[in-house]
């Protein structure tokens, strides 16, 4: 469920890099345009930063995308959250979210994308929106459901890539409740990677084999659009 599907992906190309800095930058202006332009007081902002700095982006980078997306630097670019709906293949619901700045083009993309699956079924029923917080711990072995409660998350399951000597999890939460949680992780010793508003299937599919290995190639190729900012699927 979620986006676990990309996490098992261990091998991270140039390219792929690439264009994971470029939609970390984006969410950067989009956060500074919703907010006000300092993460000190736009947590959205300010995590996004956070984010974009463990993937080593330059921080003069990081600091055009704020006055971009504020509107205070020399170049404005409006980004809009545009969602698609669809069943992948193996029936498995799927839920892309793009941020454009011309839908006039994403969309036609991501219907191509879907040539081989059902784009534009309404699946949005499947899914309970979520706030989803990823966060390691330098300390191996710990109790992830004890981290959770103590934290406030409503559920939580492990990272499916972490360091040997490390802890991780993936905690649910109410969508209210996604920057406290977030919070109390941090002041417990937790980092923080990521924390957004997010889909979580409520009854995912359970594939092996071939008919995973096709849907997972169908989600990466998603992934890969540069206007896709997040895709969800009801995968186990």
């Amino acid at each position: 469920m979620g986006r676990q599907w990309l996490h098992a992906k261990k091998e991270v190309t140039a390219n792929r890099r690439a264009k994971m800095n470029s939609k970390l930058i984006r969410e950067i202006m989009v956060a500074a345009k919703m907010g006000v332009p300092d993460p000190a007081m736009n947590p959205r902002l300010a995590l996004a930063v956070e984010a974009a700095r463990k993937q080593s982006v330059a921080n003069d980078t990081i600091h055009r995308a704020i006055k971009k997306g504020s509107g205070t630097g020399d170049e404005q670019i409006t980004y809009e959250l545009v969602t698609y709906e669809g069943m992948g293949p193996q029936n498995v619901p799927v839920i892309v979210e793009c941020l454009t700045e011309n839908r006039n083009r994403t969309a036609p993309d991501i219907r191509m994308l879907f040539k081989d699956a059902q784009f534009g079924s309404k699946v949005m029923f499947l899914f309970d929106q979520v706030g989803i917080v990823e966060a390691t711990h330098e300390k191996e072995g710990l109790d992830l459901e004890t981290a959770a409660i103590e934290a406030g998350a409503q559920d939580v399951e492990k990272l499916e890539i972490v360091k040997e000597e490390e802890s991780g999890g993936r905690f649910f939460t109410e969508r209210t409740d996604m920057y406290p949680v977030a919070e109390a992780l941090k002041k417990a010793g937790w980092s923080v990677t990521t924390a957004e508003i997010g889909y979580r299937g409520k009854d995912p599919v359970h594939l092996e084999g071939d008919a995973r290995a096709k849907v997972e190639a169908f989600l990466e190729r998603l992934d890969e659009n540069d206007d896709v900012h997040r895709v969800y699927a009801a995968l186990k």
